[in-house]
């Protein structure tokens, strides 16, 4: 007889108490692929940590409140770990006859930037302001839509066992599904996020089985694309003194290159273990820009150090080898293509960022996943941790 605190559950043999479901051998929580989901959880801690620090003194930018930033983070973090549930509770499965739907929402979204209803923040056009003291970046949903357009269009014939590989139609309609929310991304102007999406669909169609011509021919079609951009003058004048920055870092250190030079200073001077948290002298002084956001590595550096940094490239390195083992161990072909599509985007886009903080790479303008601040950011990558889950879940079913 049972306890009078326990009752049964169907199918799983007589006066088993119900709570032993949510870990049994078949249950979903069993199934997780935990290495990714602690590694996510961890950076988005960390991340809140610095932001804390980045803003606690920026008077002009919170509003007088100390923990403004903070809050918001850990709401944002709050609401991306709700969606990530909500992912994996639908599954990537079912959510493939939702992917129209999806994309044609995300496409909407960064039109309307486009629209009286955008707004221009450090140069670029890309966002929708929502009022409170909230907003929302279109372009870095269109990041999860695009994934999950082209893993659609790439994987539907191969999965139904009509074909081993996509086929050149299918190819170009996935490139070009792509293209669209690209060159709004492009209009706007977003260097940075057109750069993440374009290393995101080389990923995707590496992954696809496509041929390797496609991939070099969009590789050629990039430099030519980037050299007519250039020659015919259709970057705007701040995004041309980033890149020339970028390639002479002694230019104009007080103009142009004060965002890099100041961000290596920040990280030079933190040494092996930092100057301790909230005591960075960079940080608390203010003199690295946007530095919850584009620049919040910076804070690791200084006031984490080397070791800081190195645990926060880490725990990015554990994301990215689970990520690679889902795709890898999943038997269909559309669970690889939306695993490696995120894993390009997560490595290119830390990578991005990381190396502006350094110098060896341009300013672009975009976040550490899971780091910086920045609500639609949060939302995006807790998505796609969801949809890994989800894959990870679902091949693993017994």
């Amino acid at each position: 007889m049972t306890g009078a605190n326990s009752f049964t559950v169907s199918g799983y043999g007589p006066e088993r108490p119900a709570w032993t479901r949510l870990f049994a051998r078949d249950s979903i929580i069993r199934r997780l692929d935990w290495p990714i989901l602690l590694a996510a959880l961890a950076l988005s801690c960390i991340g809140s940590l610095l932001v804390y620090s980045a803003t606690r003194n920026r008077t002009e930018i919170n509003q007088g409140d100390p923990h403004y930033f903070l809050v918001r983070h850990l709401m944002n973090l709050g609401i991306g770990f709700v969606l990530m549930i909500g992912t994996v509770w639908l599954g990537h499965r079912a959510l493939r006859n939702a992917v129209p739907i999806l994309y044609g929402i995300s496409v909407l979204g960064v039109l309307l930037v486009l629209t009286p209803l955008g707004a221009t923040i450090n140069g670029n056009r890309n966002w929708i302001v929502l009022g409170g003291g909230f907003s929302l970046q279109p372009s870095e949903f269109v990041k999860v839509t695009i994934i999950l357009g082209m893993a659609l269009l790439l994987a539907a014939r191969v999965d139904a066992g009509d074909r081993k590989y996509p086929d050149g139609r299918t190819v170009i309609q996935a490139l070009g599904l792509a293209a669209v929310p690209i060159m709004v991304v492009m209009m706007m102007p977003d260097l940075g996020s057109t750069m993440v999406m374009t290393v995101t669909i080389l990923g995707v169609l590496l992954a696809s089985g496509a041929s390797n011509r496609w991939v070099f021919g969009l590789l050629g079609i990039g430099v030519l694309g980037a050299v007519a951009v250039w020659q015919l003058h259709l970057l705007d004048q701040y995004q041309i003194n980033r890149f020339a920055a970028f390639a002479d870092p002694s230019l104009d250190p007080s103009g142009v290159g004060y965002n890099t030079n100041q961000a290596r200073i920040a990280i030079g001077s933190g040494g092996l273990t930092g100057q301790g948290l909230f005591h960075g002298a960079q940080t608390s002084g203010q003199f690295v820009p946007e530095q919850q956001t584009d620049f919040v590595f910076t804070v690791a550096g200084e006031e984490l150090g080397f070791v800081g940094g190195i645990l926060i490239i880490s725990l990015i390195g554990v994301i990215l080898w689970r990520a690679c083992r889902i795709a890898r161990e999943t038997t269909e072909l559309y669970g690889t293509i939306i695993a490696a599509g995120i894993v390009a985007w997560f490595s290119f886009q830390s990578f991005e960022n990381i190396g502006m903080s350094l110098g060896i790479m341009p300013v672009a303008g975009i976040p550490l996943p899971f780091v910086s601040y920045g609500g639609s950011s949060m939302f995006a990558v807790w998505v796609a941790v969801g949809l890994l889950q989800s894959i990870r879940v679902q091949q693993t079913r017994p």
